[in-house]
């Protein structure tokens, strides 16, 4: 299951300079977007030393995701990829800077985060199905896509190890408000990134098309192929039990731990390194066949992360299971992504990472509301344990579909080319998914 990592195989992508512009840009720019989500936590639970409003928050900002990333995914399919994100790249930094003006003048109050985190949100909602489905329009070589995939799994723990560490000495030293600051200013890196990219435009679907058709077309192409609709129930379950982990840190940060927000800062820090090795040791993959499993084995070691983290009242031995279960999560999220964009058709990937947007986005704010709500009942720490339980209970009945999973993707990936197969030649055409009814 586990493969020696070739360093010379987890960069290919960024041969390509589309790519490596993109790299990066938002490698900055997701700098600033970690502190800003660090930040954010600590000033709510600071303003409310309340759990169930960091659920609340949690709640708001991702919530647009579930009602808005449909319909992102069918205009990422009709319109311009680039244009769309640089729109949506300038009105968060507008944001960003909303809320560090609030905050460095003593005015903010919790409505103006709740307000503004909800605007982070919906603007999230266009942006992810849309910079997901741009991915391949970067890369020259289809081949480097699973690649490609992986090393944006690295840009953002990468990002995810860094962010929450430099906002810990920030908040510490300086307050919250200089995070938001460094957010608005990261933003323009990406904007400048995104402006200079060549690439050569693609054909859209006619855009005279009612949105419901198209939006209807893609529900039926995703959920009527097994291995995507495994995925994406796997992923949403994972999302709403066991990502809400999150939220709950400045909890463990402040009363389990006895810590203030460095000890915040290094549990997002150590969760983000863990992380960073899971995105790593998935661009080191020669091909994507195998992901299937690997999204079974990286859902346990995400669960048991969970499990082993709620009853740990030790720093030390907590920032170790902060390792290992940002390594199990973002290792399973990955794969989901990879899989889902190796199995697409390129007409319909908007509309695909759309519903990876749902499943992960979009059951999150869910998982966020029940977090704080459970947690404001019976504690953080069983909250957590009972959120790990339902990822193992997950990944178990996942792997029980497995044998059916790789029976149905083998003559998808022939065809693309990901895999040689004797009874069907890698240059026949591929063959979708599900049929689409005009």
């Amino acid at each position: 299951m586990f493969h020696s990592i070739d360093l010379n195989l987890i960069v290919r992508a960024l041969r390509h300079r589309n790519y490596r512009l993109y790299y990066y840009g938002q490698g900055i720019s997701l700098i600033g977007v970690w502190a800003q989500r660090v930040a954010v936590g600590w000033l709510v639970y600071r303003l409310t030393d309340s759990a169930l409003m960091l659920g609340v928050v949690g709640f708001v900002g991702d919530i647009p995701a579930f009602l808005a990333a449909p319909i992102a995914g069918v205009l990422a399919d009709r319109w311009d990829r680039n244009r769309l994100i640089r729109l949506v790249q300038s009105l968060a930094m507008v944001q960003a800077t909303v809320l560090a003006v609030l905050v460095l003048t003593g005015a903010v109050e919790v409505w103006h985060i709740i307000a503004l985190t909800l605007f982070s949100g919906l603007l999230t909602a266009f942006e992810v199905p849309v910079r997901q489905s741009y991915i391949v329009e970067m890369i020259e070589r289809r081949e480097d896509l699973g690649n490609a995939v992986a090393l944006n799994s690295s840009l953002v723990n990468g990002a995810r190890l860094i962010g929450p560490s430099i906002a810990g000495i920030l908040i510490a030293t300086v307050g919250e408000g200089i995070c938001f600051v460094v957010n608005a200013v990261s933003y323009l890196a990406v904007i400048g990134c995104f402006a200079a990219m060549k690439i050569k435009p693609q054909q859209r679907t006619a855009s005279a098309e009612p949105v419901l058709r198209d939006l209807r077309q893609g529900i039926r192409y995703v959920f009527g192929f097994p291995p995507m609709r495994s995925i994406l129930l796997l992923l949403g379950l994972i999302s709403f039990m066991g990502v809400p982990f999150q939220i709950l840190m400045p909890v463990f940060a402040k009363d389990i731990l006895n810590g203030g927000p460095s000890v915040l800062g290094f549990l997002m820090g150590c969760s983000g390194a863990g992380a960073f090795l899971g995105a790593i040791y998935l661009a080191s993959r020669r091909t994507v066949w195998g992901l299937e499993t690997f999204i079974a084995v990286a859902t346990g070691i995400f669960g048991i992360g969970l499990v082993a983290f709620s009853l740990s009242s030790f720093l030390w031995l907590s920032m170790v299971l902060m390792v290992i279960t940002g390594f199990g999560m973002i290792s399973q999220m990955a794969s989901c992504n990879t899989m889902l964009q190796s199995l697409s058709e390129d007409d319909k990937r908007g509309r695909v990472m759309s519903f990876y947007t749902i499943a992960y986005r979009g059951m999150y704010p869910m998982g966020s509301l029940f977090a704080g709500f459970l947690a404001s009942g019976i504690g953080a720490p069983a909250t957590l344990f009972l959120g790990g339980v339902c990822v193992l209970v997950g990944g178990a009945w996942y792997a029980r579909a497995l044998p059916a999973i790789r029976e149905a993707i083998r003559p998808v990936f022939t065809g693309f080319g990901y895999l040689e197969d004797d009874a069907q030649p890698v240059s026949r055409a591929p063959e979708p998914p599900v049929a689409i009814e005009e």
